[in-house]
């Protein structure tokens, strides 16, 4: 990958990055809604919540965000493949 290649995948990265962050946080949100028994999620310092709610709800926000970052990234680099015809690695 070129240095101009580089400096024209950089913006689109961080966009996409921002834009996972975006999609997991709502998809995480409407996810708990469903799931969990409050419509809230549960603050990790607010000892009224079990501790089971509190760590189940820690390890799927977690999972959807590793799951939404990746697949958006991947969209991205495939995107950016198609049009420079170069590997964004």
């Amino acid at each position: 990958m070129s240095a101009a290649s580089k400096a024209m995948y950089k913006p689109l990265s961080i966009a996409t990055g921002v834009l996972g962050g975006l999609v997991a946080s709502a998809a995480f949100g409407q996810v708990w809604k469903r799931l969990g028994n409050d419509k809230e999620v549960p603050d990790p310092k607010d000892l009224k919540k079990s501790t089971t709610e509190v760590l189940a709800a820690a390890a799927l926000q977690g999972l959807i965000f590793g799951l939404v970052r990746a697949a958006i990234d991947r969209v991205g680099a495939r995107g950016y493949k198609a049009v420079t015809h170069e590997n964004p690695t």
